[in-house]
């Protein structure tokens, strides 16, 4: 496969998406994330260096990252794809190669079971609720100190929802539309809001093309989220027409333009509140509920087993969509 979609395309999204599912994210120290991370740190000292801290050097910074992510796929692969050239009898091997080192880099930047192990560590750890705050922080940017159980529930919850969009929908689907660049693409630029999208004095304009880039890229995925949540909940034994109400009332109650989405229609699905007093160094930045007034907001281990059956159907009517999608898109190349 020697362009982004070809023969092999809906082979490929299928077995990225089971070996994620099955070993989740691979403990590699090359790990494509953590190269996309060291290439953003290093733009980043080069820019400030030469004094480029505003929203110019920002764009830059994101053009450089992305674009480099992206000139690396693209010429190991065409590396890989282009031996025995020479000698055509060896152009099958080589084509084979490149596809081999595509599927290893899509399964690498997919992280369903990585998402879905968080929670279960969260779950299982709850009987012990330092060791449940502990592994609670490997999930979440808020202070969780003092946090009881519900407090790390819901917050447990939220995660689980905001990161089916982010972690699940957007790099699925982007891999299932436009190939290894576009799966490439996505992960990038969440790599980079994950980095510098923050409202703080050093980012506040060097951040700003990254965090306006990634809100952009899951503006869809995040809307779509809501059909699909609640399509999960009705597989699940949940609240379908909650999830859809809630979403559409409720999901402003986020300053962020898609997160509020998927943790809104999961409220609904699982009929809980969720948000509630939230600390980020210290400071209360929201003390307001996500959810109906009636509904239960000191949430137990229930609650977040149920989330996480939740958000794993979701997954696994997302990857049937993606799978759609790539039979779809590698029929429409073909003809």
């Amino acid at each position: 496969m020697i362009g982004p979609i070809g023969p092999g395309h809906l082979l490929l999204v299928a077995l990225a998406g089971l070996l994620d599912a099955r070993f989740g994210d691979p403990p590699w120290r090359l790990h494509p994330v953590r190269l996309i991370g060291d290439l953003s740190n290093l733009s980043e000292r080069l820019l400030f260096a030469l004094g480029a801290r505003g929203r110019g050097g920002g764009l830059l910074h994101w053009l450089l990252v992305v674009g480099g992510a992206l000139v690396g796929w693209g010429l190991v692969h065409l590396a890989l794809a282009g031996l025995g050239r020479l000698d055509t009898r060896l152009a099958g091997p080589g084509a084979v190669l490149a596809w081999c080192w595509d599927l290893a880099l899509a399964y690498s930047l997919l992280c369903t079971r990585d998402l879905l192990d968080h929670g279960q560590q969260v779950l299982a750890a709850l009987p012990d609720l330092p060791a449940a705050r502990a592994r609670l922080q490997r999930l979440v940017g808020r202070d969780t100190d003092g946090l009881g159980r519900g407090g790390i529930v819901r917050a447990s919850i939220e995660s689980l929802a905001e990161n089916l969009t982010d972690g699940v929908l957007t790099p699925l689907w982007a891999l299932a539309l436009g190939g290894l660049p576009g799966l490439v693409l996505v992960k990038a630029a969440s790599t980079l809001d994950s980095m510098v999208g923050y409202r703080t004095p050093r980012y506040l304009a060097f951040g700003w093309a990254s965090a306006r880039a990634d809100d952009l890229i899951h503006w869809l995925p995040a809307r779509l989220s809501v059909p699909l949540i609640a399509l999960a909940a009705a597989l699940t034994g949940g609240h379908p027409r909650d999830a859809l109400v809630t979403a559409w009332r409720e999901h402003g109650r986020l300053p962020s333009p898609n997160s509020g989405w998927s943790e809104a229609a999961c409220a609904g699905a699982l009929r809980v509140r969720l948000l509630g007093p939230i600390r980020r160094r210290g400071q209360l930045v929201n003390s307001d509920y996500l959810g109906a007034p009636d509904w239960p907001a000191d949430l137990e281990a229930s609650d977040l087993r149920q989330a996480l059956r939740l958000i794993a159907v979701a997954a696994a009517i997302a990857l049937m969509l993606a799978l759609l999608l790539a039979a779809g898109m590698a029929t429409l190349i073909a003809g």
